[in-house]
């Protein structure tokens, strides 16, 4: 193989999970978490002014326990999700947690020191040259400290988290990592897969009665281990919840909402641009089972390639997806292209599909080594390659930040998942411009529309479901009978009840409702994939000339509001529908090309 489809490790933290050097940094941290306390605990803002210069060293000592715990998060994370069974990583990564937990313990203490401040000696403090870089991140840092509780109840609640609301967390990844689905093969040998391969294979195979086996499958396994998963999110978010009474956060949006740095307007206008806009996708749901010999869809058939004709799927083997990537990126931006090629010479890739890894694909940052690592499985089709390129936008939303001071380089979800889908769009739409016959376009088609089907109809039944679930979780536990109601109601209603079954454990799969530190990932994608497509719609008017505008609006990303971020550098009013129609329009013209080029396959 041209490029190693497995990812270096070795050159951050050499001998994996036993690394001596890894051992060494963790007793750095450590030290640097004393040094901080001992800066943070003696600060005196009175005596510090007016040059500041204590705080101006405590930051600096910030920054370098920000890079550093990230630093080995991504690692530890990286060696447990390429082996699940590694008991090491997961012992490493409770340290890890232990000391970010003690870390933002000390950050309380500043930001409790920073609220004390006067008004008009914040507002001096923020324009002086040091500080003049940051001023949106300290004073988003010093606006959200006013709702925090006594030191002592912080450092409670923060040192309770790690075996409550991580715990839970931490207690999904051990239960998922146990799980292998059985698979029949069409010669009756039974595969063990794991949860990636099982989930890759059951919505990508030609074969329906393959996906049917695996989908039936997939649901008994989630459902006979549902009472485990269903107290682990109970408590889950009865820590989050206890967590919001306790600082008297009674909206449980009003969180995500701040972390995304975006406001409820906005939220509520885009979800009704949605919802306004759906029937194209329902037509299409309907005209792909027309296709596929159904009179409905099931949900396994939602991701099911469409096959015309002669026509076979495309496969892209992984050196064959990385150069059509690298080269697609070339035509809008030679330095994502550049940067894309590195990354594949240098191996920041896990994408083998084997047993033992865990399920899904993320991007993680390195940013002392100023490098990220992604992790996929990677299935050979155009669907794969789309979403390495998407992990890739990922990666070159934190390069082109580098040189950012770290607190401006804390960018939201939403925001992120903007450079992700975006260099995603770019690829999906090649794979369409290459097709050599009307049936290949239309099935490479039909995968991109995937992505709109998940993110207008998927991603909004999420957050149906997590919105439902948490007014709820209020009142007290609920059942894991209760939970499946709720998931089959939210995609019935999602999906506008397109299908003929559905997947009432998708609660219990889906690891993004488990996760402690980021609640409510759903609506984030929804975000970034409309916002996303007002930004491709504005390069392709521009060419080449966009490139450095991109650039910029992605540095500004850690820097300013979400709306703000649009008003900037797209002149667009996020809490106005017209923005979001006109990213709706673009995947509706998807939709229409592919219902014409169809047409004649269903009379």
């Amino acid at each position: 193989m041209k490029y190693n489809i497995k990812w270096d490790l070795e050159s951050i933290f050499p001998g994996g999970s036993s690394s001596p050097q890894l051992k060494e940094k963790l007793a750095l941290i450590r030290n640097q978490l004393d040094e901080l306390s001992l800066l943070t605990t003696k600060w005196d803002t009175e005596k510090d002014g007016p040059a500041f210069k204590e705080l101006a060293d405590i930051l600096l000592v910030q920054e370098k326990l920000t890079k550093g715990l990230s630093q080995v998060f991504t690692f530890v994370e990286a060696v447990q999700s390429a082996d699940v069974l590694d008991k090491q990583a997961g012992a490493l990564l409770g340290q890890v947690i232990e000391l970010s937990s003690a870390f933002s313990t000390l950050q309380i203490i500043l930001t409790k020191k920073m609220v004390a401040m006067p008004d008009n000696n914040w507002n001096e403090l923020v324009k002086l040259p040091a500080f003049k870089e940051i001023e949106f991140s300290l004073n988003e840092t010093r606006r959200h400290g006013k709702e925090l509780l006594s030191e002592t109840e912080e450092a409670l609640i923060n040192a309770l988290s790690i075996d409550g609301f991580q715990g839970w967390s931490d207690h999904y990844d051990s239960l998922v990592a146990t799980i292998e689905i059985p698979f029949e093969d069409g010669e009756g040998h039974i595969h063990q897969l794991s949860v990636g391969q099982a989930y890759n294979k059951m919505n990508t195979d030609p074969d329906a009665k393959v996906r049917e086996q695996l989908f039936k499958k997939w649901e008994e396994t989630w459902g006979g281990m549902a009472p485990l998963f269903s107290d682990t999110l109970n408590h889950l978010a009865g820590f989050r919840l206890a967590d919001y009474k306790a600082h008297g956060v009674k909206d449980f949006l009003k969180r995500p909402l701040e972390y995304n740095r975006m406001n409820q307007e906005t939220l509520d206008t885009m979800w009704k641009a949605v919802s306004d806009n759906k029937k194209p996708f329902v037509d299409y749901l309907n005209r792909k089972a027309q296709l596929l010999g159904k009179d409905k869809l099931s949900w396994q058939d939602t991701e099911a390639p469409v096959i015309i004709g002669n026509a076979s799927a495309k496969v892209y083997p992984y050196d064959d997806g990385a150069d059509f990537i690298v080269k697609n990126f070339r035509k809008f931006s030679g330095k994502m292209a550049d940067f894309a090629q590195y990354a594949f010479d240098h191996s920041w890739i896990e994408a083998e599909d084997r047993g033992g890894k865990r399920p899904g694909g993320y991007c993680s940052e390195l940013p002392e080594s100023k490098e990220s690592r992604i992790f996929m499985t990677y299935a050979e089709s155009p669907s794969e390659v789309s979403t390495l390129a998407h992990e890739l936008g990922h990666a070159f939303h934190s390069h082109v930040m580098t040189d950012l001071p770290t607190l401006n380089q804390q960018y939201a979800m939403n925001v992120a998942e903007t450079a992700s889908t975006f260099a995603e769009m770019i690829i999906a739409d090649a794979t369409v411009k290459e097709a050599t016959s009307k049936e290949e376009k239309i099935t490479l088609l039909d995968t991109k529309i995937q992505n709109a089907l998940a993110m207008f109809l998927n991603i909004h039944a999420r957050f149906l479901f997590e919105t439902r679930f948490y007014n709820e979780r209020q009142n007290g536990i609920l059942t894991e009978d209760r939970l499946g109601e709720l998931m089959e109601e939210a995609q019935k209603e999602a999906y506008q009840d397109s299908l003929s079954e559905y997947h009432p454990h998708f609660w219990a799969s889906k690891l993004h409702f488990f996760i402690a530190d980021v609640p409510f990932y759903n609506f984030p994608y929804t975000f970034g994939y409309l916002f996303s497509l007002g930004i491709y719609a504005r390069s392709l008017e521009e060419g080449a000339g966009f490139e450095d505008k991109y650039i910029a609006l992605l540095r500004d990303t850690a820097s300013m509001s979400t709306e703000d971020l649009a008003k900037k550098h797209l002149n667009a009013d996020l809490t106005k529908p017209d923005f979001w129609e006109a990213g709706i329009a673009i995947m509706k013209n998807d939709v229409d090309t592919f219902m014409s080029l169809t047409e004649e396959y269903v009379k």
